[in-house]
């Protein structure tokens, strides 16, 4: 069996690594890496880097390589890919499974604000605060170019390029974060409103713990819409049984 992780992921690391753990010779993992980091973690299993073309592009890779079952294991801010995923398996005749990690929700004390889209948190911030802690990637920056009023700390994995606001400090990084981390780093940039994706999963959520315990707001830009009629597990290990169980 040939399965295709369409990964850059948490948990398509994770599903590969389970995969491929006792190296059976009637499984072979493949995962795909977007190329949209410059120094990715590679998973174990075979891996390829760049795009596909779109979704013609990918049903012709996924009949070239015989592939089996294709796993969309993409960031929930992925854009098209899943649409691409989606159409790509139908084309090929190909099983698909959606790996999306659980949204966040708030608790108790969270003072969450939602947007729609990056260019709607921005509006948000002038009525919020003026020191912001921007965690929503380096590629999504021009969205706020034009908050002048606001300082930013932005979080990311590599240096972000312009446009971007004109007051702000740069942070690389890369989760998992921990609590007493984030809670510091609130305190010593004196953080007064966090943006963030629902991104979801456990590594960057400690921020929202610190942020309530601190009384920040809160940005949350909600996810992008998704295929509907396509099965979803919400953990690799619900993955794997799906894809070792027949669930297909």
């Amino acid at each position: 069996m040939h399965v295709l992780i369409l990964g850059g992921t948490t948990e398509a690391r994770l599903l590969a690594g389970l995969l491929t753990a006792d190296a059976s010779p009637a499984l072979r993992v493949t995962t795909s890496l977007a190329g949209r980091v410059a120094a990715p973690r590679r998973p174990p299993g075979e891996v390829r880097e760049g795009g596909f073309g779109g979704a013609a592009g990918l049903a012709a890779w996924l009949t070239g390589h015989g592939v089996d079952v294709l796993v969309d294991a993409t960031h929930p801010f992925a854009g098209e890919i899943s649409f691409h995923a989606a159409r790509a398996a139908a084309s090929a005749r190909v099983p698909v499974l959606a790996l999306r990690r659980p949204s966040w929700s708030p608790v108790a004390g969270d003072v969450w604000h939602e947007a729609g889209s990056l260019a709607g948190a921005a509006a948000l911030l002038p009525a919020l605060g003026r020191r912001v802690f921007l965690t929503t990637g380096r590629t999504g920056l021009a969205a706020f170019a034009d908050c002048r009023e606001a300082w930013f700390l932005v979080r990311s994995v590599d240096p972000p390029g312009p446009p971007h606001p004109p007051h702000l400090e740069v942070l690389l990084d890369r989760g998992p974060f921990t609590l007493d981390g984030e809670r510091d780093l609130l305190r010593r940039h004196r953080i007064d409103v966090l943006v963030t994706k629902d991104s979801g999963g456990a590594a960057t959520a400690p921020k929202l713990t610190a942020a309530r315990e601190a009384g920040v707001p809160v940005v949350v830009v909600r996810r992008p819409p998704v295929p509907d009629d396509v099965p979803t597990v919400p953990d690799p290990e619900a993955a794997v049984g799906w894809i070792l169980g027949g669930g297909r």
